[in-house]
């Protein structure tokens, strides 16, 4: 990882990526501490210095403390990943908007709708913050009409912002933009967690046995999550010897690698973000349902434990689905003249009627590769998902367990370092990759010139 580092330093249009990916990310940091128009930030400090919850720390922990700032980018970039979820369940009930994804010129339409969806979500979630605001003493600077319509406006337009700062760094930086948006506000947030651990120490309200158990946790964890990230299931491939005009290829075996955890920190962000939605809506509401939603999913409570062990267990196939099609493998290793030892090349049958099988999702026969494919990919991702499951469960328990202050437990157990960990290696990947695209233009290149020297 060092090495990749700097390497990357060492070429000028990779370090050009870097610096542009990390300028954003100073701006949306920048951007955590700019208070709404109308709000009084020495008040809202004050109060939430005083008013310590599990509800203000899960909110802090993805915005990086812009949700206790009362900032424009108070909401970060949920909205986004909550209109994503909307729109990736719908296209499970709705076959005409899986086509229209499917369509190259189709999923520029659901990236516009997703965008349209995200404003109607950060104006609901900005319209709740701002009542929430009305309920601290003194908040509000301004006329609560005029600070309603302005809180609506600049949160709304923040998240926006934030979540085209992703998409550039995205196009233009190193990948991952949006995934490294949530990395760099749980990072942000750390040095606040340190001293709340020293002034706990200090004060005698944690016992240091604690943060013997915290520094353990994190090497477990870190560990665990390296191994899934990095864990494969090989499936040998053989392809026979071919003919392509008048050469001939010789035949190889090779694998085809399918990844413990194929759709890395997703679920976790997914089920995250779309249980933070009920509890920005109904926290200190004053509509009596809403309210009762967020106290029964109180981040510390067996309940919300249950529904955010089954989002992810449910994210991690649902999206795994997305990525893995066994359709889709099976035709290409066919194509190319593969075969996986001990399976046939035939078609399914009913084991009853030794009828051939059709698949429900696109009509066609299912053949016996794709079949074994899709029993060892869901296994692998059933695996996986309950791995990842414990994962996010651990500091959770821990807290439980220790009485240790939510912000600690948030910032160095399961869900953060998931997140931290799998980002990291994501964008160590992308970079290994920048430099292999580099390195194979580099050599071409010379040998270009070398040819025309002859």
């Amino acid at each position: 990882m060092a090495n990749t580092l700097v390497e990357s330093f060492r070429i000028k249009d990779i370090r050009r990526k870097i610096f542009f990916t990390i300028g954003l990310l100073i701006v949306t940091r920048i951007g955590a501490y700019l208070p709404i128009p109308g709000i009084n930030p020495s008040v809202v400090m004050d109060y939430f210095d005083s008013n310590v919850n599990a509800f203000t720390d899960y909110l802090n922990f993805f915005s990086g403390g812009a949700f206790a700032n009362f900032s424009i980018f108070m909401l970060g970039v949920m909205p986004y990943i909550s209109t994503q979820i909307i729109i990736q369940l719908l296209m499970v009930v709705v076959p005409a908007l899986k086509r229209l994804a499917e369509d190259p010129q189709g999923s520029k339409k659901i990236q516009q709708y997703t965008r349209y969806g995200t404003i109607l979500v950060c104006a609901i979630q900005a319209l709740a913050a701002s009542v929430y605001a009305r309920q601290i003493p003194n908040a509000i600077s301004i006329p609560v009409g005029w600070f309603i319509a302005i809180a609506i406006i600049s949160v709304t337009a923040g998240s926006m912002l934030e979540v085209w700062f992703g998409e550039k760094i995205t196009q233009y930086g190193i990948g991952n933009g949006i995934s490294l948006l949530i990395f760099a506000g749980i990072v942000a947030r750390i040095p606040n967690g340190v001293i709340t651990v020293v002034s706990g120490i200090i004060n005698r309200t944690i016992n240091p046995l604690s943060i013997v158990v915290i520094v353990i946790m994190f090497f477990f964890v870190v560990a665990l999550v390296v191994y899934e990230e990095k864990g494969q299931r090989k499936i040998t491939v053989i392809y026979a010897n071919r003919q392509v005009g008048n050469k001939m290829y010789r035949g190889q075996n090779t694998f085809f690698p399918i990844k413990i955890n194929p759709s890395g920190v997703i679920p976790v962000i997914f089920a995250s973000t779309l249980l933070s939605f009920p509890l920005q809506l109904g926290y200190n509401s004053n509509v009596g349902w809403l309210r009762a939603i967020a106290d029964f999913l109180n981040p510390v409570k067996a309940p919300y434990l249950i529904i955010y062990t089954v989002l992810i267990l449910a994210f991690a196939f649902f999206y795994t689905s997305l990525v893995l099609r066994p359709d889709e493998i099976a035709e290409n290793i066919r194509s190319n003249g593969g075969t996986v030892p001990g399976i046939g090349t035939g078609f399914k049958k009913d084991p009853k009627t030794h009828n051939i099988v059709y698949s429900k999702e696109t009509g066609k026969p299912v053949s016996v590769l794709e079949d074994y494919l899709r029993k060892v990919i869901n296994r692998v991702a059933f695996s996986g998902a309950i791995f990842l499951a414990f994962i996010a469960l651990i500091p959770t328990l821990v807290q439980l367990a220790f009485n240790l202050p939510s912000q600690v437990a948030m910032l160095f157990g399961g869900t953060s370092l998931i997140i931290m960990v799998g980002v990291a290696l994501e964008t160590v990947s992308q970079l290994e990759a920048e430099l292999g695209q580099h390195n194979i233009s580099k050599e071409y290149k010379s040998k270009r010139r070398k040819t025309n020297k002859i």
